[in-house]
This record gives C-alpha cells, structure tokens and sequence, in this order.
C-alpha cells in the first residue's frame, strides 16, 4: 500500500513498511558458517593446494601468491578449525607440512564446483581444465543420492528444522572439532 504525503504543492507517495514480513534475524545457514569458518579468498586457495598435493609452507605461499604473514595467519584459522592438521616432518629445525583433514577432504567437491563456475564464468579462457580418469573432461553434476535425480534449482526446498526468534543466536549443526564449536561461538558475540 501507498501512502501520499503532502509537502505544500508536490505530492509523493512512500511505501508502507510491513513490519511482519520483516526478517527478524540473520537467516540460520549452514553456508553462512561456513563462509565465517573458511570463506576468504586466500583460505580457500590454501585448500585448493593442499587438496592439489602441496604441503610445504613456501610452496604454498609461491602457488597462492599471498604474504607468510597472511598465510601463517590463514593456516591457523584453518588448523583450529579442524580443516587442516600440521605433521612435523624435520626436528632441527622444526618444519611442518600441511595437510587436509577429513573436514578438508569433504571441501573437494566445493572446490571443483568453484573451479568449473569460474571457467564459465570468471575468466575468458580458462588457463586448465579438469580430466576424470575416464580421460574426458569434467563436468560436475549434482544428483540426489536417494533417488539419483538430477538437482535442479526447481526440485530443491528449503525446509527450515527450527524457527527463527530474534533472541536465539545463531547456533549452526554441530561440528565435529571443539575448536570448530569455539570458532563458532565467538561469531555469536558479534
């Protein structure tokens, strides 16, 4: 509805705000956090080479193109987290390599789906491209794992398990590290 106001010879109209169709609160989303967990461009590159087989701090800092202090800082967040684990791999001096935990692992099939949305999309021509060991290039598919269907965005809904109330904090699944949980908790302080 429009409402008109009368400001001497002009009139404008202003919408009505309905307060009841207002969000209340930040929508709960498990993309969300996981966004806060690891959503930062240089977090995600680390993943992406750790996931391509490089392990040593120097290498990843040159494949990233990103400074040891931001690095360092990233691999932190990352280990806490629970998405990498450190191995010690030299005593004197002590050197670490990086690697994927399982969490890490299950962050693959976001990584090829990035990779294939940028190569439509982000760049001209992409500079790689993805060969299955079938020897043909990769294209990503999502399908139901009950009925095999494929996912489109008409046959998918959104069911919400708990409703939102101002009140609550945000409170995602929980995780599987309690270092994660912390993370998590901090982000509610905000």
């Amino acid at each position: 509805m429009m409402e008109s106001m009368n400001n001497g010879d002009t009139e404008r109209a202003t919408p009505e705000i309905v307060m009841d169709r207002m969000p209340l609160a930040p929508r709960p989303c498990a993309i969300a956090a996981t966004m806060e967990l690891i959503g930062d461009r240089w977090s995600m590159l680390v993943i992406r080479e750790l996931s391509y087989g490089v392990h040593r701090f120097d290498r990843i800092a040159g494949y990233v193109g990103v400074s040891r202090d931001i690095l360092t800082a990233r691999l932190r967040k990352l280990e806490e987290v629970g998405v990498i684990e450190r191995r010690q791999y030299s005593e004197h001096p002590p050197r670490f390599e990086y690697h994927l935990t399982a969490a890490g692992e299950d962050l693959r099939p976001l990584l090829l789906s990035l990779f294939q949305w940028g190569s439509k999309w982000a760049v001209d021509e992409a500079p790689s491209v993805l060969v299955h060991e079938c020897g043909h290039s990769l294209e990503l598919e999502h399908r139901c794992a009950h009925c095999g269907e494929a996912v489109e965005n008409t046959s998918v809904a959104m069911h919400s398990r708990t409703p939102l109330r101002k009140s609550e904090p945000f409170r995602p699944a929980q995780y599987r590290t309690p270092d994660t949980r912390s993370i998590v908790s901090k982000v509610n302080v905000r």
